[in-house]
């Protein structure tokens, strides 16, 4: 009976998953672009996010304007190594801007895609709304363009930097049962593959390439190593002040920890590691974003 009710609960994880598959398609482009520019396969990558945004234009999901501001945007980018002194700092003032306003879903005319409206994850957390964003993603291709660095700079593991970013996720857990931020609640809920590949590639990767990659790494360059973490950190915790003054302080500690990790490592795949492993574990493990 128990083997009955695993394989009913596959299938329907499964069928949920193939009954949107129709409209979320493009987004596999975009992902497997993202793979490619990982794997330092440049010209493959922006030949993927050209056929991407094609289909995105043709489709009604970006409309001329913001194709015009993606493309400024990524030219820009891939100019701003070339730069130096004042007009460098400057250029990359103006790309955290740009990146600010992608993340922050600014500009109108992306047709960000609702796969998730008013879902729980289980029966005491509380509701949420989840989509396939098209703008933020384009931030992880404009800093891997402005900050080449960030797939060239692995070091020699340091082992204890590493083990304190990592002893920071349960204690962050431990954090938010203690505050009753979240509660125990075990769960996976059918639209758990979805939110899984969007939040790896749309959201994991593409912040930890920002916030880790980019901003950790451009504020160490000024401010040291310890100066660079808590900086981007604390940004990071700032950027999801729309969520109240507790999950700023939650975010922050989260930042801190995949900063360790990237400071151990100098691999991108680390934080983002981190971040995913944290965030599948609280959707799976507790109420997910919060208790009801």
């Amino acid at each position: 009976m128990r083997q009955d009710g695993l394989d009913l609960q596959g299938l329907k994880h499964v069928t949920f998953f193939l009954s949107i598959l129709s409209v979320i398609w493009p987004w596999f482009i975009l992902i497997a672009a993202q793979v490619m520019a990982l794997a330092g396969r440049a010209a493959i990558a922006l030949s993927l996010l050209a056929l991407f945004v094609s289909i995105a234009s043709t489709t009604d999901l970006m409309s001329p304007l913001v194709i015009a501001a993606v493309v400024l945007g990524l030219a820009g980018a891939a100019f701003l190594p070339h730069l130096k002194g004042r007009i460098a700092v400057a250029g990359h003032a103006l790309l955290i801007l740009w990146c600010l306003a992608m993340g922050a879903h600014l500009l109108p005319g992306f047709q960000n895609l609702k796969v998730l409206d008013q879902v729980q994850a289980g029966a005491g957390s509380a509701s949420f709304t989840m989509y396939l964003n098209l703008d933020k993603p384009m931030v992880f291709f404009a800093v891997l363009l402005a900050w080449p660095a960030i797939l060239h700079n692995a070091i020699p593991t340091k082992t204890g930097a590493l083990m304190a970013g990592l002893l920071l996720l349960p204690g962050l857990f431990v954090l938010g049962l203690a505050l009753d931020a979240i509660q125990p609640e075990f769960s996976i809920p059918p639209w758990w593959l979805i939110f899984a590949l969007t939040n790896l590639f749309l959201t994991c990767l593409t912040e930890e390439a920002f916030f880790r990659g980019y901003l950790q790494s451009a504020i160490t360059s000024r401010l040291g190593a310890t100066g660079g973490m808590l900086a981007a950190s604390v940004l990071f915790g700032l950027a999801h002040f729309g969520g109240g003054p507790a999950l700023v302080i939650f975010a922050s500690i989260l930042g801190l920890a995949c900063g360790l990790g990237y400071y151990a490592t100098q691999r991108l795949w680390v934080p983002v590691a981190m971040h995913f492993g944290f965030n599948l574990l609280h959707l799976i493990m507790f109420t997910y974003p919060g208790p009801a």
